[in-house]
């Protein structure tokens, strides 16, 4: 069974990038991860928070969140032996029955991290690559 390590990040859905990076500025300190046509990413440390621009056709068609697992190919297999389908694209994203758009990552992969002392009192024993451990030198992270 695929374990759940965290939430990596959350995509809100957002009228215009300019406005909502000017709407949260008033309130936070943002440092932008990167920027694209349509979306911002804004750093949280070793998580993030991402603004997508919400098409044309109406809302929810990009808002969902990030779940980190341990290991992302079992929960496909899993996913795909419920019958649940799987969005196409690189990653491994899926609705929920709800509707909740839900998109896997896997530990080892990305700049989210737990202390060491916090995966122990879970049970995991989780390293990075080395792309990942780069993505955090790069930031002061590791």
């Amino acid at each position: 069974m695929t374990r759940l390590v965290g939430i990596n990040h959350v995509a809100l859905e957002v009228g215009d990038i300019d406005e909502a990076l000017e709407f949260y500025g008033r309130f936070f300190e943002l440092t932008l991860r990167g920027r694209m046509r349509g979306a911002a990413f804004i750093d949280m440390g070793d998580q993030f928070l991402a603004l997508m621009e919400a098409g044309a056709d109406g809302r929810d068609q990009v808002r969902h969140f990030g779940l980190v697992v341990d290991d992302k190919e079992a929960t496909r297999r899993a996913l795909e032996a419920a019958d649940v389908e799987i969005r196409p694209g690189r990653g491994l994203d899926f609705l929920d029955p709800w509707g909740n758009f839900v998109q896997v990552v896997q530990y080892d992969e990305v700049q989210f991290t737990k202390a060491e002392s916090v995966l122990r009192g879970m049970g995991l024993e989780l390293g990075k690559t080395d792309a990942a451990l780069a993505e955090l030198r790069a930031k002061h992270l590791a």
